[in-house]
Formats: structure tokens, C-alpha cells, sequence
């Protein structure tokens, strides 16, 4: 059972991981690329920002953006900033999140995302903390996928296990954590083709399943490491 009051304690922890380590930059470290294409760090800081803005629009029953156009035009309109700007901002558009957290709701309920994406409400505190996470990583300053607690590796690896499941342009995949910490299945039906395991350290699938690594430090079974659609 999703834990949403957890999941916003483990935002808040994330957020606050994140601020420290930025605490010791300086604007030229922004301005540098990240591992994202395209992306400067300070990219990545006005996206997260404006995702954390766009969580409560969820929350509260709004569009969680106004169009696509916007949603990049506003991000390439803050990446630029000093980085006491970003760092104010990160912080206040995630204690904006957390308050709409604790504002008393039916998290049963199911809300709408991007692209006619659903969930439950429930999951959009899990879903931030995807955002806070994996962005950290993205920034390239030392955090990495190995750092990410375990029930995230976990978690993130079984969510994104569902969101290939049904998808005919990957074969039916087993995916095994080396460390005994559990199995997936996701791809087409089985019987759509030979069933691919794939095994390793639960970093690196979480890696391979989020398309921040090439899948390399993984080993197969039954065919080649399938090729996955972007998120």
C-alpha cells in the first residue's frame, strides 16, 4: 500500500539532500552542462522548480501545465539565473509542494497529469520524489545511482517495470536484482516472443529502465538487451 505521508517525508529528505549539495557552488558550476542533453545544471534546477509548481496544480485540481510550450518556455526562461535564485526557488516551490501535501484531501482519488496521463493522488508525492532523485543524479556532481536509498531503487524499478508492460516494441522481459531483492516482468505478453532475463545490480536496472545508462554492466539471457522506448 502507498504510503503518501512516507512518500512526502522522503521529498522533503531528497530536497534537502539536494539543496546541500548545491549549497557549495557557484554560478559557473550551474552554467555547466549536465547529464541531461541539452541541459545545463541550471536546467535541471528550474525543472525541478516548476515540476514541484506543477505537482500542485495536480493536487489541486489544475492543469499540471498550460501547454508543452510553456512548460519548456519557463524552464529556459529560469535556467540562466544566479545560483541563490535557483537554490530560493527550488526551496520555496518545495515547501509550496509540501503544503498542498498536508492540506487534508481524499488520496483515493484519481488526478490527471500530463498527456492524459492518471494516477492516483496518492502516487504524486512518490512521483516527486522520482523528480527530486533522479535529477540530483542528472546534475552530475558526484550523487549517483548507487547513492539512492534502496526502497527507491526498488520502487522506481517496479514502477517503470509497469509502465513497459503491454508496450509490443519490447519483448517479454524478466528483470532479476542480483542482490536477491526482487523480480519484474515487463514487454509484451508472454508467448509474444522469447522471454529476455536480464540481470544485475538494482542500480544499474534502475539505470538501464530510466535511460541514464547504456546497460552495459548488465548480463542477458534468451536475447539481447531489449531496447527501450524513451520516458
Amino acid at each position: 500500500m502507498i504510503d503518501h505521508e512516507r512518500d512526502l517525508a522522503s521529498v522533503q529528505e531528497a530536497t534537502d539532500r539536494l539543496l546541500n549539495a548545491a549549497a557549495s557552488w557557484d554560478n559557473a558550476v550551474t552554467a555547466e552542462p549536465s547529464r541531461l542533453p541539452g541541459w545545463s545544471r541550471g536546467h535541471v534546477l528550474a525543472h525541478i522548480a516548476r515540476n514541484a509548481d506543477a505537482l500542485v496544480n495536480v493536487l489541486q485540481g489544475r492543469p499540471m501545465y498550460a501547454d508543452a510550450a510553456t512548460r519548456d518556455a519557463d524552464i529556459e526562461r529560469d535556467a540562466g539565473r544566479p545560483l541563490a535564485v535557483q537554490l530560493a526557488d527550488v526551496r520555496e516551490s518545495a515547501e509550496g509542494f509540501r503544503a498542498a501535501g498536508a492540506e487534508p484531501a481524499d488520496w483515493s482519488r484519481t488526478v490527471e497529469l500530463r498527456n492524459g496521463v492518471t494516477d492516483s493522488a496518492s502516487r504524486i508525492p512518490f512521483r516527486r520524489w522520482v523528480e527530486v532523485a533522479l535529477h540530483h543524479v542528472d546534475l552530475g556532481v558526484g550523487y549517483e545511482l548507487e547513492d539512492l536509498p534502496e526502497e527507491f531503487v526498488l520502487r522506481e524499478i517496479d514502477f517503470l517495470a509497469e509502465r513497459f508492460t503491454g508496450n509490443a516494441g519490447v519483448p517479454p522481459t524478466r528483470i532479476v536484482a542480483a542482490e536477491g531483492t526482487g523480480t519484474w516482468t515487463t514487454g509484451s505478453a508472454e508467448g509474444a516472443g522469447a522471454t529476455v532475463t536480464v540481470t544485475g545490480p538494482a542500480p544499474e536496472l534502475l539505470g538501464w529502465l530510466a535511460g541514464r545508462r547504456d546497460g552495459s554492466a548488465l548480463t542477458t539471457e534468451g536475447g539481447p538487451l531489449p531496447e527501450l522506448p524513451p520516458l
